[in-house]
């Protein structure tokens, strides 16, 4: 599904010119700004998700601006290869936020542990990407269907081992988690 035309201008090489750069240039929208989280707020009643946040201080403010809920990514890594990892942020990102916004994971959700682990930490639920698309190139839907199969049987498991008779018993856990601030409130 990708056009072709813009795949070959991503390999175009420019002396001088920083091809990731040149690539977010292209691919993200520079003029977009909080005031668009107000705006489509006001357009619309559907469920307004902000994706991408690691910043506690972003997701309160996504929330204040009225998003129902926000996603705590890095993106898989891809668009900063050094930034904190998601699951470390969501604790904190889990505090800043007010109780009727959502607090969903997205980045590095593979099996039935880590949808516990999110859980533990305050997620309100997960995104799977990768796994979701291993079945479907594997597949197809029938692959996507097993994979999510197994995802169940793993978060059953997972949560019979924690001692947890089902998702509710899952916010009586605790964990360790790194603070925060030891990563200066996100990437700068």
């Amino acid at each position: 599904n990708l056009d072709p035309a813009s795949v070959a201008e991503t390999h175009d090489r420019r002396p001088g010119v920083s091809a990731v750069a040149e690539h977010t240039a292209r691919a993200f929208a520079a003029g977009l700004s909080w005031d668009d989280i107000s705006m489509l707020r006001e357009r619309t009643r559907l469920p307004l998700i902000v994706k991408g946040l690691l910043d506690p201080r972003d997701a309160a403010l996504a929330a204040d601006l009225g998003a129902d809920a926000v996603v705590v990514s890095n993106h898989g890594g891809r668009q900063l290869d050094s930034a904190v990892a998601a699951v470390d942020m969501l604790p904190a990102v889990r505090e800043a936020t007010p109780a009727r916004c959502r607090v969903l994971l997205d980045s590095g959700v593979r099996g039935g542990t880590d949808v516990l682990k999110a859980l533990v930490l305050g997620a309100s639920g997960v995104l799977l990407g990768r796994p979701a698309l291993w079945g479907l190139a594997a597949g197809g839907e029938a692959g996507v269907r097993q994979v999510l199969d197994l995802l169940a049987v793993e978060l059953r498991s997972a949560l019979e081992l924690a001692g947890c008779a089902d998702l509710d018993a899952v916010r009586l856990l605790t964990a360790r988690v790194p603070d925060a601030r030891t990563y200066g409130g996100g990437v700068r």
